[in-house]
């Protein structure tokens, strides 16, 4: 199960909330704390460790969250591409099983080229509103990441209001 905020919740919102555990503490003060004790008396070997791990860890939920919304807009897309398929496979098979059946219909009253030709207008047009309705549903699928997007941008931005801690 997946937990609130996270690839696959299907709710939004920045995971850089979600790493306050690991991201330093303090407030303007620069007094970070990480599992009980002050960041600035770790070494800065340390420190960039955990940056990297952290940084590692970030993308690779940007990543999992990316993935996850590629997959659903594939879904929804497939629903537009199995709109125009089945529209033209629809078009084509009751072309051929009502033309005959129109085309001796109104042979009956005029010649048989008249009476093709109307049957076959007839069903271009058919044809064309199913295609045209395909189209319409593919044009609504948006496939950029937008929610992934979104977190980046406020990931970037949280990122750009840490203060560094002076060391003293």
């Amino acid at each position: 199960m997946s937990t609130p905020g996270t690839p696959g919740s299907g709710q939004g919102g920045s995971r850089a909330m979600d790493l306050t555990d690991a991201a330093p503490s303090g407030g303007a003060t620069g007094q970070g704390q990480a599992h009980g004790h002050d960041l600035r008396d770790e070494p800065i070997s340390e420190l960039l460790k955990r940056l990297s791990n952290e940084t590692t860890t970030l993308v690779k939920m940007e990543l999992e969250l990316a993935k996850a919304e590629m997959t659903q807009k594939g879904k929804q897309a497939g629903t537009g591409v199995g709109l125009l398929g089945g529209g033209g496979i629809a078009g084509l098979l009751a072309l051929i099983a009502l033309t005959l059946t129109l085309i001796f219909l109104l042979d009956t009253f005029m010649k048989t080229w008249i009476a093709a030709l109307i049957v076959t207008v007839l069903w271009a047009a058919i044809a064309g509103a199913l295609a045209l309705k395909g189209k319409n549903e593919l044009k609504e699928v948006n496939p950029a990441p937008e929610q992934t997007i979104e977190t980046v941008k406020e990931d970037v931005q949280w990122a750009k209001t840490q203060k560094p801690s002076a060391r003293t």
